[in-house]
């Protein structure tokens, strides 16, 4: 089984800088795809706008026409979020607006999977709404092997998540800690699961990373894990879906932004820990030892060491969604 990571290692791990933009425009152009952009958000404001108006001035002119729509679904923020976002460009829709048949329930799993819904693109990315310092390369990265791989149907962004963020707070997040590892949550839950219980998928770096692009013949295919446990829940179920070498991942440099107390992070440990045992009912192999990560000369390598919640369906199930595709 580690052969099997390492080979998907040297095959489907990426940087950003592998593929140009200008490669990635014309393999747009040439496939006929069309993206969409969601950011999930509540309470965002001091960062959503500019994510939008990056994203909008880099990739969505004449020049650079990647991305076709950025829309920002508001799950019930009380600040200016939807202000700002629309402000900068963005459509902007309220989660409960969303299937109202179904009364939605809180949660970043709810919103994504009821984004699929409102957006159109063949693509869609997920960027998380509070990240700071943000680059456009975190769509262009994410997006360009879906583009240029026909093969290849869902990616992760890698980066580093620096111990302190941007305002000097010494705190890391669910998916934040030093740099070259994946934060307290990913290294103390997310990973060692993953390891253990699904050592194929034991090659990503950040598993838990809210940034990803998937194509949507596969989206609509998943179960949505309604909380935090939907990134864990995503990746387990497209491996037994679409196989690992559908699967990749590209390095886009520092992500910095907002991070979360312990409690928090305690619940969100909580819903991808539940994330897992539901599907562990299916009878996976369980391997002592731990695959990590630090980052070397070459970006990211590897270090094996021993070791001594509610979800919504698939959107293809869902009567609206159908009559919406076929329309």
């Amino acid at each position: 089984m580690l052969e099997d990571v390492e080979r998907w290692l040297s095959t489907r791990s990426w940087s950003v800088e592998d593929r140009p933009l200008k490669k990635i425009v014309a393999a747009k152009r040439s496939t006929g795809s069309t993206v969409s952009v969601v950011l999930p958000a509540l309470n965002e404001e001091a960062t959503v706008g500019e994510i939008v108006a990056v994203i909008r001035r880099e990739l969505m002119t004449a020049k650079v026409p990647l991305v076709d729509e950025i829309v920002v679904i508001d799950s019930g923020s009380t600040d200016r979020t939807s202000e700002v976002a629309a402000a900068a460009g963005a459509r902007v829709v309220h989660r409960d607006e969303i299937l109202p048949r179904v009364p939605a329930v809180p949660g970043k799993g709810e919103v994504l999977w009821r984004s699929l819904l409102v957006t159109r693109g063949d693509i869609v990315a997920f960027v998380d709404a509070d990240l700071k310092e943000f680059s456009a390369d975190f769509v262009s990265g994410i997006v360009g092997p879906l583009l240029t791989e026909p093969g290849v149907d869902l990616v992760k962004a890698m980066y580093d998540r620096p111990l302190a963020g941007s305002d000097g707070s010494a705190a890391g997040s669910a998916a934040g800690g030093s740099a070259g590892q994946g934060g307290r949550v990913t290294e103390l839950m997310a990973r060692p699961l993953l390891n253990m219980h699904w050592p194929r998928l034991a090659g990503f770096v950040q598993p838990l990373g809210g940034e990803y692009a998937a194509r949507r013949s596969l989206l609509e295919r998943l179960p949505f894990p309604v909380g935090y446990g939907v990134e864990l829940g995503m990746l387990v179920d497209a491996l037994h879906l679409v196989g690992l070498d559908a699967l990749a991942q590209v390095d886009v440099g520092v992500r910095k932004h907002r991070h979360q107390d312990s409690q928090a992070l305690g619940r969100m440990s909580a819903a991808i820990y539940r994330t897992a045992q539901l599907r562990l009912a299916r009878g996976h192999m369980i391997r002592p030892s731990l695959t990590q990560f630090v980052r070397g000369e070459a970006g990211f390598e590897p270090r094996t060491h021993s070791v001594d919640t509610e979800e919504r369906p698939p959107m293809v199930e869902i009567e609206e969604y159908v009559e919406r595709k076929a329309a």
